[in-house]
């Protein structure tokens, strides 16, 4: 039997480890005294070196024998919980060592467990530090692990396609990164084997609708990333595992993009696959683990040191950038603390790590087709700023890390057309509530006569970064906590800066004159509000009515009567507003927030620095980077359905 240079590679591995873990067991039987490894006799000296190498050698063998059935069997928890489980877990295994090897005597419990917890860090640091000189050092390891492990895979001379997916990065701030030397990766590929482009989203520019569109091939009846839904008084919203789920089986009759030997990895769908890595609409009930696909990450100890390391980096960086922010009194800024700095730490790290090393897994396996979503720059650019440094420096890691998975692609036995894209931009500007005081709920309910609800909401954490978190911890229950009055008042939610009114008393979708007679002075009150660039609403003789506060827009005509309120929000604004319009859950009223021209702002309903959601400046110019050697996609391309017949006519291409 022919013994392969990667078998050797990982058998060299395994005897440092070893040896090192060996080593650090003499350094805790000489801190801690309530355990003493038994020392042996060697040429009249007394060591305790067997004994070291002993415990270790049995330590390690449970490591291997018992860990991945301790992962899997904690699969029913979220990522974020397993990840704290794994030294736990780590610990216990030592603690088990112990009691089969006679090799050390015990007198204090208490320094038992923390001997445990300490091996089982140093145990996991061991195996990352042999190769953690440097990213792609560590890759590398990955890739030579992940060879010997698939080592039966079947070859094929059919080229696949890997599309990576930079969450929230508008063409044009990609540019200026490519001109800056913020991103020397995408740079060489744009100067040598790819052409970049913009593609125009929909009115509803955020991942939810763009995914369901890439990925199914339809997202119509998709109006925002919440809705209020008259028929069942329930809020959807894409940070529901169960209305993800309810949006796939909507769209099963269209195959998926990734139905046919195909990998999601980090998205908020499957798009028909069967292999799913911190997939949300995956992440709920007894599939929160299994269905989540995570759990192969942590299968090696080492990947999760090498985690937690630089969410404390991550952690503290933030903490420091946004104290540096508020000394020098940036404007316009939101704000930043709470639960947020460990929200970007999983959004840029956790995420990242685990996207990327199923991306790892999936290329050296020869998958035909991988969508992965890499979604820390648009997390850290809802809050900090779509081009400020620390965001910029964000992307510059998502740059790096695409230099590791292209040097995987060069070193898997498949060849890959390798395309990148981004789901939509965003747009900047001080939020809506931050310029008048209020947000869209009060204005609605102050000018409808009603009590005036608190402005208290936390909408900072309304973020994918967030809803991925909260969904891999608890899944759709954490996940889902749209509330729905339990009375009769208005149903005001906010995508970006796209706003949507629903009234529960007016049945079916209400018109302008019902609205007008069940809330007098409401529409005349919010089309000529500052902050509001337009309304969208239905009229009762048929047809809808864009509503400004110097014009008007007749939907199905296109006439104009005054100053056209679309000006400055795009080209195809009204062909956007049209297919909206034709939404059976589209909302009674659909507000846009105004659009300023000469400083390229928006004002989110959401507490958002950076938002996307509707329209007004560059959120809706996402990017698409291919190989020139690729059939050319219209240009211009619009609408994300469309985005999905270029990948998938990719995907088919003959031998």
């Amino acid at each position: 039997m022919r013994i392969t240079s990667k078998a050797i590679g990982v058998g060299i591995e395994v005897v440092i480890v070893w040896v090192l873990t060996a080593i650090a067991l003499l350094v805790l039987d000489a801190m801690l005294d309530g355990v003493k490894l038994h020392p042996v006799t060697i040429d009249d000296h007394q060591t305790t070196l067997p004994a070291a190498l002993a415990l270790a050698l049995v330590f390690g063998l449970l490591n291997i024998v018992l860990w991945p059935l301790i992962v899997r069997a904690m699969t029913w928890v979220g990522p974020v919980v397993l990840f704290l489980a794994v030294f736990v877990s780590s610990g216990a295994l030592l603690l088990l060592s112990l009691e089969i090897v006679p090799a050390a005597s015990v007198s204090n419990t208490l320094d038992v467990f923390i001997m445990a917890m300490l091996l089982s860090l140093f145990y996991s640091f061991a195996g990352s530090v042999i190769a953690s000189r440097s990213d792609t050092a560590y890759r590398s390891m990955q890739v030579r692990r992940q060879r010997f492990r698939l080592r039966h895979s079947t070859p094929t001379t059919q080229p696949g396609l890997l599309c990576l997916q930079i969450d929230g990065l508008g063409h044009g701030v990609l540019r200026r990164a490519i001109a800056d030397g913020v991103t020397p990766t995408l740079a060489k590929l744009v100067r040598e084997s790819h052409r970049l482009m913009p593609w125009h989203t929909d009115w509803s520019s955020q991942t939810g609708a763009s995914q369901l569109g890439i990925l199914h091939g339809s997202n119509h009846n998709v109006p925002a990333f919440r809705w209020y839904d008259k028929t069942t008084r329930q809020i959807a919203v894409f940070s529901d595992p169960g209305s993800n789920e309810q949006r796939e089986l909507e769209r099963a009759d269209i195959p998926g993009l990734l139905a046919v030997d195909g990998a999601s990895r980090g998205n908020l769908f499957t798009g028909g696959a069967d292999d799913n890595v911190l997939v949300v609409s995956r992440m709920r009930g007894a599939r929160l683990g299994g269905g989540a696909g995570y759990s192969s990450y942590f299968l090696d100890p080492s990947n999760a040191v090498r985690t937690v390391a630089r969410m404390v980096a991550e952690i503290q960086r933030e903490i420091r950038q946004a104290l540096r922010q508020s000394r020098r009194d940036v404007q316009p800024r939101v704000r930043r603390g709470g639960v947020y700095p460990f929200v970007r730490a999983f959004a840029t790290v956790v995420a990242t790590d685990i996207t990327a090393a199923a991306v790892v897994r999936d290329l050296i396996a020869g998958r035909s087709i991988i969508y992965a979503d890499l979604i820390g720059y648009d997390e850290v650019s809802h809050h900090s700023g779509l081009a400020r440094p620390e965001t910029l420096a964000v992307l510059t890691k998502i740059d790096e890390m695409i230099r590791l998975l292209l040097a995987v692609v060069d070193q898997a036995d498949r060849d890959y057309h390798v395309v990148f894209l981004s789901d939509h931009g965003q747009s900047q500007g001080a939020t809506f509530s931050q310029r008048y005081d209020e947000s869209l709920e009060q204005v609605v309910h102050r000018l409808c006569g009603m009590p005036i609800p608190s402005n208290d909401k936390d909408t900072t954490t309304a973020t994918e970064g967030y809803l991925y978190a909260s969904a891999s911890v608890g899944g759709a229950t954490a996940a889902s906590a749209e509330s729905v009055p339990d009375d009769d008042r208005p149903v005001v939610l906010g995508s970006g800066n796209l706003g949507l009114i629903s009234f529960p008393t007016l049945p079916g979708r209400a018109t302008a004159e019902a609205i007008e007679s069940a809330y007098p002075g409401l529409l005349l009150g919010l089309r000529n509000h500052p902050g509001v660039g337009f309304l969208l609403v239905a009229q009762s003789g048929g047809g809808s009515v864009v509503l400004g506060a110097e014009g008007s827009v007749d939907l199905a005509t296109g006439t104009v009567y005054g100053r056209n309120p679309l000006d400055g929000f795009g080209d195809d604004a009204l062909e956007k507003v049209r297919r909206t319009d034709s939404f059976d859950n589209v909302a009674d009223i659909m507000v846009s927030s105004a659009y300023w021209p000469e400083t390229d702002e928006v004002a989110a309903f959401e507490e958002q620095v950076g938002s996307h959601g509707g329209m007004g400046g560059p959120q809706s110019t996402p990017f698409l980077l291919y190989p020139v050697t690729l059939p050319e996609p219209p240009d211009p391309l619009h609408g994300a359905e469309n985005v999905h017949r270029v990948l998938a006519g990719w995907r088919d291409l003959p031998q």
